[in-house]
C-alpha cells in the first residue's frame, strides 16, 4: 500500500516509498513495558545505561527502516514521570576537546546540547557526572561553568586497577570516594556524548552508594546493536560490527547465557570480557549477582519489533557497503586505518556482498566511462536510477540532484531549471569575489538558486516540493564529494556513498 503524489498538473504519480522492515508503534510499547518491568525487579529503582545515541540514532533508522531516529527518546518520553537522566563526560574527553564526528562539536558543548533536548522533552535533567577527574584543569573550569548555571556536577575519580581491582574498587577508597549522585526518580537514566565516558562506572559506584544507605538499586543497559535475540550473522548485526569497526568490536556467542539457559543469544566482545569483573563487583556489593550473563543485563526489545526480516536484511547489506565506502574515504584522508577497511571486507564476504550489488555504484561508474567525468548516479524509492556527470556549471552532485528532481516532477529532462545565464554570476562570484578554485555549483548553491527562482517559476516550485521524496533513497558518486555536498545528501537523507578518488 503505497501514497499516492500529484503533480501541479493533477496527473498522478506514484511512487514506491520506503519499504518498512520494523515496527516502530509496537516497540514503543514493549520496550516502555520492558523496562517498567526491570525497575520493579530492583525495589523500584534502577540505574540503566543508554549506549548508543538517545536520539538522531540514524543507523538504527538505516537498518530497521520504519525505526525513527529518535524511536528511543520517544520510548523513555512514556516512561518521563518516572525518570530522570544523568550526562557523564570524561574530564580526559574535556582536556581533548575531543569532537563528535558526526556533529562536528566538543563533547563538552554536547553535553549542554543534549541537556538542552532532554529537557525541551519535558525530561528532568539536573545532574552533569565528570569521570576520569584527576585535577584537569579544564574539568574543573567546566565544573564551575556548569555550576553557574544553576547545574549539579559531581566527580568520579580514576580507580588504580579498575575494573580488575575488585576489593578495591568496591571500597570506601574505589567506589566510596566518588561523589554521590542526588537523584529522585525511580528510573534512572546514565547517558553520554560518546563511548569511553564511563557510563558503567557511574552506574556501578552508584549502586555501591546507594547500598551503603540501604537502598538496594539494580542496574541495566540498553544497547540496540547487536540484537541478541536474532543469529549471529544476520545483516543487522554483521552491519553494527561494520559501524564499529574502529573499535575493533566482535559479535558473539555469550558464552555465559548459554550455559545458565542452553539457549544461544547475540552479545559483543567487551561486554563478555568484562561480565567476570562485573559479576565479582555486584557480589562485592550485594553478595550475589542477580544475572547469569550479560545478555541477562540488557533490556532491548528491537529484535521482536522486525516485521519484515528480508527489507532489514536488504537495508543491512546496503549500510555495510556504505560503511565500505566511508572506511575508503576516510583512509584516502587519513581519518581512517587499513584494519578498519580490511574488516568491513571481511564482513562484506560473510554477508556474500560487494559493491557491485548496489545499483548505484553500476550506475555512476558507467556514465563516468561513457562521459569521460566524474560521474553520480541515485536509486529513487520505485527503482529508478537516475545520473548525472560534472560539468562547466555544475559538480556531479548538484546536477545529480536537479536531474532527479526533474524527474520527480515530471519536468523533462531538456528543460533548463537553473539557466547557464543565472549560473555564471554565481561562478564569477566564488572565484573572482571569493577567491574560489572551484567555479562549478555545490548542492547548497543550486538549492538556494532554486528557491528564488521559484517564486517566479513553476517548474522550480515543483522541483523544490518533490525534495522530500529523495528521503532513503540511495547515491554514489564516482569521486569524494565536497563536504557541503556530503551534509546536504544526509539532511536529505540520501545514502551516499562516494570512490575513493579525489577530483582531478
Amino acid at each position: 500500500m503505497y501514497p499516492v503524489f500529484f503533480d501541479f498538473k493533477h496527473t498522478y504519480i506514484n511512487y514506491h516509498l520506503m519499504k518498512y522492515g520494523f515496527d516502530n508503534e509496537k516497540y514503543l510499547r514493549i520496550q516502555s513495558e520492558h523496562i517498567k518491568e526491570r525497575i520493579g525487579k530492583f525495589g523500584n529503582k534502577l540505574y540503566l545505561e543508554f549506549g548508543g545515541k538517545l536520539f538522531d540514532d540514524y543507523h538504527a533508522s538505516r537498518v530497521l527502516p520504519g525505526f525513527e531516529p529518535d524511536s528511543k527518546l520517544k520510548m523513555l518520553t512514556q516512561l518521563k514521570d518516572d525518570a530522570e537522566i544523568v550526562i557523564v563526560i570524561s574530564a580526559v574527553d574535556i582536556e581533548k576537546n575531543k569532537v563528535r564526528g558526526d556533529l562536528g562539536i566538543t563533547y563538552d558543548e554536547d553535553v549542554l546540547r543534549l541537556r538542552e533536548a532532554f529537557i525541551g522533552r519535558g525530561f528532568l535533567v539536573n545532574s552533569v557526572v565528570i569521570t576520569h577527574y584527576s585535577g584537569q584543569p579544564s574539568a574543573t573550569a567546566y565544573r564551575e561553568r556548569l555550576e553557574r548555571m544553576g547545574i549539579n556536577v559531581y566527580y568520579h575519580y580514576i580507580i588504580e586497577g579498575y575494573p580488575t581491582n575488585v576489593e578495591l574498587i568496591a571500597s570506601d577508597e574505589g567506589f566510596g570516594k566518588n561523589e554521590y549522585v542526588e537523584t529522585s526518580r525511580p528510573l534512572v537514566v546514565i547517558t553520554a556524548p560518546g563511548p569511553g565516558s564511563g557510563k558503567m562506572a557511574v552506574c556501578l559506584s552508584q549502586l555501591y552508594q546507594e547500598n551503603r544507605r540501604g537502598i538496594k538499586a539494580g542496574y541495566a543497559k540498553f544497547e540496540t546493536f547487536p540484537i541478541w535475540s536474532i543469529p549471529l550473522k544476520h545483516p543487522v548485526n554483521i552491519a553494527y560490527e561494520a559501524a564499529t569497526a574502529d573499535l575493533n568490536d566482535v559479535n558473539m556467542i555469550d558464552p555465559f547465557h548459554l550455559e545458565a539457559y542452553g539457549k544461544t543469544a547475540v552479545n559483543y566482545n567487551r561486554d563478555i570480557e568484562i561480565f567476570p569483573v562485573l559479576n565479582a563487583l555486584f557480589e562485592g556489593i550485594y553478595g550475589e549477582n542477580p544475572y547469569k550473563s550479560p545478555t541477562d543485563m540488557g533490556v532491548n526489545m528491537a529484535g521482536f519489533c522486525i516485521c519484515d526480516d528480508e527489507v532489514c536484511c536488504q537495508a543491512s547489506k546496503d549500510e555495510i557497503i556504505r560503511r565500505y565506502y566511508t572506511a575508503l574515504c576516510g583512509f584516502a584522508e587519513g581519518k581512517s586505518s587499513e584494519a578498519e577497511i580490511n574488516k568491513i571486507a571481511l564482513l562484506m564476504k560473510q554477508a556474500k556482498i560487494s559493491t557491485d550489488d548496489r545499483r548505484t555504484t553500476l550506475a555512476a561508474k558507467e556514465r563516468r566511462d561513457k562521459e569521460g567525468a566524474p560521474a553520480a548516479a541515485i536509486e529513487l524509492a520505485d527503482g529508478t536510477i537516475i545520473t548525472a556527470k560534472t560539468s562547466d556549471l555544475l559538480g556531479c552532485c548538484a546536477a545529480l540532484l536537479l536531474n532527479a528532481l526533474k524527474h520527480l516532477a515530471g519536468i523533462d529532462h531538456s528543460v533548463k531549471l537553473i539557466s547557464q545565464k543565472m549560473i555564471e554570476p554565481i561562478q564569477h562570484t566564488k572565484v573572482s569575489m571569493l577567491h574560489g578554485s572551484n567555479p562549478r555549483l555545490h548542492t547548497d548553491e543550486v538549492l538556494v538558486t532554486l528557491s528564488i527562482l521559484s517564486l517566479l517559476d513553476d517548474n522550480c516550485r515543483r522541483a523544490l516540493d518533490c525534495l522530500p521524496l529523495l528521503d532513503g533513497c540511495q547515491a554514489h558518486t564516482t569521486v569524494m564529494t565536497s563536504e557541503v555536498d556530503r551534509k546536504i545528501f544526509k539532511k536529505l537523507g540520501v545514502g551516499l556513498t562516494s570512490e575513493p578518488i579525489r577530483k582531478a
